[in-house]
């Protein structure tokens, strides 16, 4: 299965570690070089503006293209990809867990992440190999650092995009609700902010834990994004309360002992 790196032409370490991490395990990989805060002109801001429920920094837009040329790639080529950010440090099942999801059907997305936050998952799973299982992910609200994404699931987001427009990453992905998606339990890519959380001890990635991409200020958020940010709630609610029926919310196992 093809696997897509975002980094920043500046994020050198980062890069020379996916690289050394990916070799490790046997993986082939691209480098996809990220959009950066540079690329995004006045018109391009200007024109997303008002799309989700506050303004998006730039680095924020820069983030969401990034993805975005993943996904174009990914039905370019019709097939499926891992597409990882420059931080994701990956469990030595990973390919194995690959090779698995390349022959499954009917999916549109695949979630390897854990982000230290609950998601809502279906309260029953299967054996993908061996210890790892398949959830069905009813609700993901935070977290695009490592996903599986099918060329179905690709043309769904970029659908999304033309009918709501653009939001973060990671919550355009939670927002598309015609995603069939899936999450792997234990969890196999955990970022390297959250190593300490997990008790996951690596030589390597201590010194990469910061942001790559610069801090900005947001902008005052007016009338319009309050009401859009109260909708957004009410919906969000509406939709949890649903699925309570159909899943559980809680936090995603992970076994550090994997990494």
């Amino acid at each position: 299965m093809q696997i897509i790196v975002i980094n920043l032409s500046s994020a050198i370490a980062r890069r020379e570690f996916q690289k050394k991490q990916l070799e490790k395990l046997g993986l082939d990989y691209t480098f996809l070089t990220a959009t950066s805060v540079d690329d995004i002109d006045d018109d391009t801001y200007n024109k997303h503006y008002y799309d989700w429920q506050r303004p998006l920094r730039r680095s924020e837009l820069a983030c969401y293209f990034s993805h975005r040329r993943c996904w174009q790639k990914i039905i370019n080529n019709n097939e499926p990809a891992l597409i990882i950010e420059d931080d994701a440090l990956l469990s030595f099942k990973v390919p194995s867990i690959l090779s698995k999801l390349k022959k499954c059907d009917d999916i549109d997305l695949v979630d390897l992440e854990v982000t230290g936050r609950k998601k809502n998952v279906s309260k029953t799973s299967e054996v993908i190999h061996e210890s790892s299982n398949l959830l069905k992910l009813h609700l993901n609200s935070s977290g695009a650092g490592g996903y599986v994404l099918f060329p179905s699931g690709a043309k769904k987001l970029l659908e999304l995009e033309n009918k709501k427009g653009i939001s973060l990453a990671d919550a355009h992905i939670a927002n598309c609700k015609s995603l069939n998606a899936y999450q792997i339990e234990p969890a196999a890519i955990v970022q390297f902010i959250l190593c300490q959380l997990y008790e996951i001890n690596h030589s390597g990635f201590s010194d990469f834990c910061t942001s790559s991409t610069n801090a900005e200020k947001k902008d005052m958020i007016n009338i319009k994004f309050k009401i859009k940010r109260v909708l957004s709630e009410i919906k969000l609610g509406i939709r949890k309360f649903f699925l309570i029926l159909i899943s559980k919310r809680r936090y995603i196992a992970l076994n550090n002992k994997e990494f």
